[in-house]
């Protein structure tokens, strides 16, 4: 029976340390082979202590192999401190890649026609929608401003309406003067559209001298609105000049298309209306502007949904007022 018992053993501890086959230990490497039959055979045999040489050899050869293993992880991790170089250089050169591309846009677009359209599509063209409000980049062609740039507390603000469908300018309108001791006015709040901009930041222009009226789809809250239009000029004298036409808002929940004639743009310098009007020239436009200056204190709002030009065939009147050094030079003498 003890016979028996010893064989019994011997075989379960045999069957626990069966050796992988050839391909399944090549697959995990020499070392790994080597480990695993040292493993089998120490645990069919008593422990010994092993010889100086093959104990130092066997440790030279674990430091070995963990001292490469620690290098590959030192190359594999970084540390998140780290932060990427930034290369002033490549900037400058994208940049640079990006104008000379738009430059390129423009001069082909300047053969083929306006906005690359061919010329005789701009020219049967009757409607043309110039800006129209349906996301965030849109809100990003206009500034709003108001009387705090001079010390004021009127507040204006520009966000997008609902279902980003129009844009929506709002806020408080207060004709308290600033107590500066300069300004004795105050009271008035504005969004602008910003100068187009070309490749290397060059001014463009609005060419509209093939329409006559400009159109808005709006809704506001029964205020008078003041729609101003800017010439692209470089000359100093004529920087400040600004022609503006009266804007009637009716309230309600209901949205109105209000069309204004260029030809009853009055001219005006620094605020005031001149003697010596001016005809707009249309193929010049730089900006477009709405400006609440009713005196009235309390809040504000005005809802656009696009603006935009056309033609309208029964508008033939060129210019409205007689007190034009062009038209009446008499007056002027």
């Amino acid at each position: 029976m003890a016979l028996v018992h010893k064989l019994l053993n011997g075989t379960y501890i045999r069957r626990k340390c069966l050796k992988p086959s050839v391909a399944s230990l090549s697959k995990c490497g020499p070392f790994l082979s080597t480990r695993f039959a040292d493993y089998c055979s120490s645990s069919l045999q008593k422990p010994s202590v092993p010889a100086s040489g093959k104990a130092s050899s066997q440790r030279k050869t674990e430091g070995n192999v963990e001292g490469h293993h620690q290098r590959d992880v030192a190359l594999d991790i970084t540390s998140p401190g780290d932060k990427p170089e930034v290369s002033f250089d490549k900037a400058i050169k994208e940049e640079i890649k990006d104008h000379l591309r738009r430059l390129k846009n423009d001069i082909v677009n300047h053969w083929i026609g306006p906005e690359g359209r061919p010329l005789h599509e701009v020219l049967l063209e009757q409607a043309k929608v110039v800006w129209q409000f349906r996301g965030k980049e849109d809100l990003d062609k206009w500034i709003v401003t108001s009387d705090k740039t001079i010390g004021g507390r009127s507040e204006a603000f520009l966000k997008m309406g609902k279902n980003n469908q129009s844009a929506l300018l709002y806020g408080t309108l207060s004709s308290e003067a600033p107590q500066d001791g300069e300004s004795g006015r105050s009271g008035y709040c504005a969004m602008i559209s910003k100068v187009p901009r070309g490749p290397f930041e060059i001014k463009k222009s609005y060419d509209w001298s093939q329409f006559n009226t400009l159109y808005l789809r709006v809704r506001g809250d029964g205020r008078p609105w003041m729609v101003n239009i800017r010439e692209d000029t470089d000359i100093i004298q004529r920087k400040d000049h600004m022609y503006s036409y009266f804007m009637f808002t009716r309230g309600g929940p209901y949205w109105q298309e209000v069309k204004i004639p260029f030809s009853k743009f009055f001219f005006s310098n620094q605020g005031r209306i001149r003697d010596a009007q001016y005809q707009l020239l249309l193929d010049k436009i730089s900006s477009v502007g709405f400006t609440l200056a009713d005196k009235v204190d309390g809040p504000f709002f005005l809802e656009i949904d696009f603006i935009g030009v056309f033609t309208d065939p029964a508008h033939t009147e060129e210019f409205a007022y007689e007190n034009s050094p062009e038209l009446n030079p008499r007056l002027f003498k």
